[in-house]
């Protein structure tokens, strides 16, 4: 009598077991190739081994009583990314693209952060920084499941969407979000989120280290810094770590 065989693992990544035999062959995810214009390229790509990853929408950065806004940073510019990823994902989730928020999130203890660290958020060591009360709420400052780092209500996430916390402008310092899209079969990379120059930026960079594919995507993507910031950040994507693309691009590569 042949015994029933167990999956263990996340497809693709996945086994077939039981106590005789461990089917270690992993069955291929069914491919789902789309055709999409870049500003350099067009691009063959697909979407069964792509995932999102949207950085930081998170109220310290893009709400008006957050940290930013409490130290005197206009926050106008991180929130014009809302409106167009209120389209993206919802095309992007219909495809079964993995959405993964990456927020920044300390433990409260802030154990992990060393004292340069801490510095660049409060550098004169009499200011709001890391961990410290917002008078908002009272809301820790980058502060892992407080108000401060929770996403923005603007932006709907669903059960099936991933969430990773970051300790540093780089998603993948320290996380787990490498070995998740590893296990995942994720080798296609799309970037949003805040700011494009700094966290979003030192993660997509990262992650071409890492050998994946990136992709900004313009229009989900800003900053609070000055704009030749931004034109700084998109030249060099383009240069030397991936490709840029419109986010109604995507889209419409999606919907044909």
């Amino acid at each position: 009598m042949n015994q029933p065989l167990y999956t263990l693992g996340v497809p693709p990544n996945a086994w077939e077991v039981n106590s005789a035999i461990a089917d270690i062959t992993r069955s291929p995810l069914t491919p789902q190739p789309i055709t999409l214009a870049t500003e350099t390229k067009t691009l063959r790509l697909d979407l069964a081994k792509a995932a999102i990853v949207v950085v930081d929408m998170q109220n310290d950065f893009c709400h008006p009583q957050g940290w930013l806004a409490n130290i005197g940073v206009d926050v106008t510019p991180a929130s014009t990314p809302i409106e167009p990823l209120q389209a993206l994902l919802p095309a992007l989730r219909t495809v079964d693209v993995p959405v993964i928020w990456l927020n920044w999130g300390n433990r409260p203890d802030l154990l992990n952060i060393s004292a340069g660290l801490r510095h660049v958020y409060n550098p004169t060591g009499e200011g709001i920084g890391l961990g410290d009360p917002l008078p908002y709420k009272g809301a820790p400052v980058l502060t892992v499941d407080s108000w401060a780092a929770a996403v923005v209500d603007e932006l709907e996430q669903k059960p099936e969407d991933i969430r990773v916390d970051k300790y540093r402008m780089s998603g993948f310092w320290d996380t787990p979000l490498d070995s998740i899209l590893r296990n995942l079969g994720k080798t296609t990379l799309f970037f949003a989120g805040v700011n494009i120059d700094q966290c979003v930026m030192a993660t997509l960079q990262d992650a071409n280290f890492l050998g994946y594919d990136c992709i900004l995507v313009k229009g989900c993507a800003a900053t609070t810094s000055p704009e030749y910031c931004y034109q700084a950040t998109i030249y060099n994507i383009n240069q030397c770590f991936g490709f840029t693309a419109d986010y109604q691009t995507i889209i419409e590569a999606i919907s044909r």
